[in-house]
């Protein structure tokens, strides 16, 4: 069965679900560990966002006016989400915000009925105890360009989290930047991801080995290292 799992970051007018609302919804979708759809909508919120949240996000209740509504794009969340595997950085947050959406749309849908969830920030925390595990920490840590992060977007934090739960739980950081023909960073499009993707896919992967001479002086190390410090696991592949 191919893996479904979706990166998901909102944007809100403030901190506290019962009286503010979502005004961003961000999604990057992978199957496999690969990247196959992003999606985003804007929502009117029918109130100003908090001060503090507008310094985050920069929505202004003028860009949001003309946007639809939660409970006209329900529908179109729900089966996006169904059925997935949600990746999300302080899950509760952004969750509670969601379910909080869907009550007032009137909707019985709760993210728990909808997908399963996992909490990146508690991954990050097993993985790293006792470190930060902001996601601009985490950025950082795992070697991941969040210099065009000027301010908070869903669609943009949920492709950042996306590089990074590759590069934590694999080593692969793969929906990275791409390059302007001037050489400045952007963000890659949808397109310009999924080419690079089916080209790294067609790439036969090129194996290296080690020649007659590396293989010696390997044994040569083995055998100075088991002198040294007595008998080791590894003493099997010196026999003969």
């Amino acid at each position: 069965m191919m893996s479904r799992q979706i990166l998901l970051d909102t944007e809100t007018t403030g901190l506290e679900a019962r009286e503010h609302r979502v005004i961003e919804i961000g999604c990057i979708e992978l199957r496999n560990r690969r990247f196959t759809a992003e999606q985003r909508w804007y929502l009117n919120p029918d109130r100003d966002s908090d001060p503090g949240a507008l310094a985050v996000h920069g929505l202004t209740t003028a860009f949001l006016a003309d946007k639809p509504r939660f409970h006209q794009i329900a529908d179109e969340v729900i089966e996006f989400l169904r059925g997935a595997e949600l990746l999300i950085h302080n899950a509760a947050f952004d969750v509670g915000f969601m379910d909080k959406e869907f009550e007032r749309a009137g909707r019985p849908e709760r993210i728990a009925n909808l997908c399963t969830v996992t909490d990146t920030v508690h991954m990050a925390k097993r993985l790293h105890p006792g470190q930060k595990a902001s996601l601009d920490a985490l950025c950082k840590r795992y070697g991941v360009d969040n210099s065009h992060r000027e301010l908070h977007g869903a669609l943009l934090d949920a492709r950042l989290l996306a590089e990074v739960y590759l590069a934590m739980t694999g080593g692969q950081a793969a929906l990275g930047l791409i390059s302007e023909p001037t050489g400045g960073p952007r963000d890659a499009t949808a397109t310009e991801i999924a080419t690079a993707f089916a080209a790294d896919l067609s790439r036969p992967l090129r194996v290296i080995r080690a020649s007659h001479d590396e293989l010696a002086a390997h044994v040569e190390r083995l055998r100075y290292i088991a002198k040294k410090s007595g008998k080791r696991l590894w003493d099997q592949a010196l026999v003969g």
